[in-house]
Order: structure tokens, then sequence, then C-alpha cells
């Protein structure tokens, strides 16, 4: 389908009442992200143009998440007041003036609906010349829902709502999903007749079914596969229930695609994220975001990645966080380590224990294997950073730069004072202080002077144990 033949209009404007949240219904997450980004990426597989989201309650914002994950060929209406479906509609049309080809209308809540029976629809449109075309599903529980009448040549006869249906017209399995394709010479006209003489005072598109009718015009309809496709989000438990249903969908295509769940039950993966095959995720395992892992990885218990790049063969050891951070091909992290955004590991290099990367370059085969905080630095290849050190990156006001070059040895408890550079293989003798550059193959100390008082020991804890019987008197 070309760009000048489709457009769509996604409804996104309600508040979503049954949410029981300040955010606009839209803006609650699936899979990590929002739900009105479903429909504006099924629009965009479709190459659809122009695609127009119909914004309410929260305007800005639901606006702003739109632009941030789809960009700026997304325009957007803004129905001001609450009118109802048709009304949304109506608002769109200023955006799709001289349209001439077909409009898609999607709800900016129904997460799940597949290219596969939005493309069926498209193209009954065509083949039959309706004036519209709806979607509809056959769920196992139709109470609720507006039956769905049709005629002898299988054409849309009228949509009834479940309350003003006949005890045999309850009886109808097919019920109304929503979704809607119509012509948009038809459209235009048709909601220029549409009436809000109801008790709600709102503009429905069902009724454009009756219009279309009236005109002589047919309406036909498209079956959703499986009413999953269909299924709407009016409250957290149907947020909950759609969110069980897209990891499980999610977790099965990953392992059929060669990847190793040990327990899929605590698994989770972000609808963003890819991982190759002969991966391994252990129990408990969270992956966020857009994180991609290469092949043959381990992730171990509890770990966490958030917008993570891993390269083939990593390791994480349990319960590490890695937050919009790169790890190349043979590096282990963990375990308790964070890695921190903008960070870098490089191949075969090592971050251990209770070790926190921020905005650092950790060279090929260099190691950090021990309770340190490296921060806003660069570290070369082979370098070693013992037990205890830190980089004093931060005085304040500016964050600045630790440059240790290749082959550099740092001891045990180190503290480097920013900006500092040390060179190619030097030394850094352990508990030291470095303020100063130091020079390639240099052995650096920054230590106070140690003074050893032979026999002070015992006269020390006397005096302490004086003083502490003398606290405990004063108290009482």
């Amino acid at each position: 389908m070309s760009d000048n033949e489709l457009a769509v209009v996604i409804l996104a404007a309600g508040q979503g009442t049954r949410m029981k949240s300040d955010r606009a219904k839209v803006l609650h997450e699936l899979g990590g992200r929002p739900l009105v980004s479903y429909p504006v990426e099924l629009a965009q597989r479709l190459r659809a143009n122009p695609i127009v989201v119909v914004v309410g309650h929260r305007a800005e914002e639901v606006e702003k998440a739109v632009r941030r994950r789809s960009g700026d060929r997304i325009g957007f209406a803004e129905q001001k007041e609450q009118k109802g479906t048709g009304h949304a509609v109506m608002q769109a049309m200023r955006a799709l003036s001289g349209f001439h080809g077909r409009v898609l209308i999607l709800s900016g809540d129904v997460p799940f609906l597949t290219l596969e029976t939005t493309k069926n629809t498209l193209a009954l449109t065509k083949k039959k010349g309706h004036a519209a075309v709806l979607v509809t599903m056959k769920p196992q529980d139709p109470t609720g829902y507006g039956r769905v009448r049709r005629g002898p040549k299988d054409e849309v006869l009228s949509i009834v709502e479940h309350k003003d249906a006949t005890e045999e017209e309850r009886q109808i399995g097919e019920v109304n999903a929503g979704i809607y394709v119509f012509e948009a010479d038809f459209l235009r006209a048709a909601l220029q007749a549409l009436k809000n003489d109801n008790a709600q005072g709102e503009y429905y598109l069902t009724d454009l079914i009756s219009i279309a009718r009236a005109k002589g015009r047919t309406v036909g309809a498209v079956v959703a596969k499986d009413p999953i496709e269909v299924e709407g989000v009016n409250h957290r438990a149907q947020l909950s229930e759609l969110e069980r249903h897209q990891r499980a969908r999610i977790l099965h295509e990953l392992m059929l695609s060669g990847v190793t769940m040990i327990d899929p039950a605590t698994t989770y993966v972000s609808a963003d994220s890819r991982i190759e095959r002969d991966t391994i995720l252990e129990p408990g395992v969270h992956i966020r975001g857009a994180s991609r892992i290469g092949a043959g990885c381990h992730i171990q218990v509890g770990s966490i990645l958030q917008d993570a790049q891993l390269s083939a063969g990593v390791t994480v050891l349990p319960y590490s966080l890695i937050d919009n951070a790169k790890v190349r091909t043979g590096a282990r992290i963990g375990p308790f380590s964070r890695l921190r955004p903008e960070s870098e590991v490089f191949e075969d290099a090592h971050v251990g224990n209770f070790v926190e990367l921020k905005k650092t370059k950790l060279g090929r085969g260099a190691k950090a294997n021990h309770l340190a905080y490296i921060g806003d630095a660069k570290v070369g290849a082979g370098s070693n950073i013992g037990a205890g050190t830190i980089t004093c990156n931060y005085d304040g006001y500016g964050k600045y730069l630790t440059d240790i070059g290749e082959g550099v040895f740092v001891g045990s408890n180190a503290t480097l004072v920013a900006p500092v550079r040390i060179k190619k293989d030097a030394y850094v003798a352990a508990g030291s202080t470095i303020t100063d550059d130091v020079s390639a193959d240099g052995l650096a100390f920054g230590r106070a002077k140690q003074v050893v008082k032979k026999g002070r020991a015992s006269a020390l804890r006397q005096e302490a144990k004086k003083q502490a019987e003398a606290s405990k008197k004063k108290s009482k």
C-alpha cells in the first residue's frame, strides 16, 4: 500500500477514569513501552501518511512520548472536550484535508492488533468497495459488547449495543472491536451528518454504520483470529493480564529462536529488547528498554539490564545492574556490579564484586575486581585497579577525567584526585592519594609518614577504658 492511499487516526485522548491514575491511560506501559506506541508502530509499518494521534487528557505529555519514540512525522489533533469517538475523529479530519484514500481508525489502548488482521481489513475495503469495514471479535463471553448483525451477503447491517439488544440478538457471538476503515470522502460527509441526540450527548462512530446503510452503501467486517488482538485496557487488572500475555509470548519466541530460560516464570524481557541464540537467562533476570544481547552470553540470577548492549560471550554474574552501558566480547561483570550510563567495558575485561563504573571506559583485559568506584575515567588495556580504589571526579561544581594508561597497577585503597593522568606501566602504591600526574613506568607513593610508638598500645587501651567508664557514670 503506497503512502498516499492510507491515513491512520489513533484515538488517544481519553483519561481512562477506571485506571485511577493522574497519567493519561495511553502512557501506562506494557512491555516497557507506552500503550500508544503500539498502534503508532503499526501505522508506520503500514507506511500510512498522514498518521494523526488525537490527544486530550495530558495532551502535551502524550505528544512528547509519541515524538520521543516515533519522530516528527506524526501529526496531532487535540480533542479538548471528550464528546465521544465520532467527535475525536472530527478533530483529526482537519489534518486530512484533501486526502481521498482510506482512513484506518485505531485505539490508543489496543496494543496487540496484528499486521495480518489490519491488512485483511484494508483488502476487504478494496475488494468489496465498502464505505466502511470494521474489525470484530468473538469472545468467550460477549456480555457488554455491541453485537454485529450481518445480512444475507455477510454485510454488516447494524451494531446493537448490549443494553438495547433483544434476547435473540444477545445470542450473537460476534461483537464490535472499535477498529474501523472508512473511505475518506464518505467519512468526511458522514461525520457532518452525525448527531449527538443520546443520553450522553456524544458522537459515536458506530452511528456511521446506519448512515452508510441509509445512503445505500455497504459495510463489511473482518473477524480477528484471536480476541486478544483487539483487547483494550480499561483498568490496571486488564493491563496486568495483557502484560502477562505479552511476556509469555516474548519469552516463547525467544526460546524458539535459541535462547535458554532457566525459569520463564521469573524472567522478564521488554518488547524492545533483542537477544541472540545460545544466551542463557537465569531466574530473576530483567532485560529492560532496548537492550541488545549477543550470542552465547550468560546472564545470571537477579541481574537487571536496562538499555544495555552486550557483545557475544559476555558473562554477567548474579545481582549486577547494567544501565545504558556497553560490554564487549568475553568480558565478565559481577557479582553485585553496577555499570552506569556511558560506561564501556572492552574485550576480556573484568568488573567484579561491588564495583561501580560511571561514564568510564575499561580497556581490553583490564580488571577492577573488588570494591571500587571508577567515575569519569579511561583505563587502558591490561591495567589493574586494586580493591577500595576510588576516582575523585567531582569537586561540587564540575566532573573531571582520570586517565589511566595501559599496563598500570593501582594498589588497594588508592584515591585518584581528578584531573589526573597515570601513564603507561606506572605503579601506584597501596593507600596512596594521587593528586599529580604519574610518569610512564613511574612508582608513585602518596602516603603520610608512618610513626610507631613502642609500648604505647597498652596505655592507650587503659585511657580509652577510663573514658568509657566515666561516660557511663555521667549518663546515669
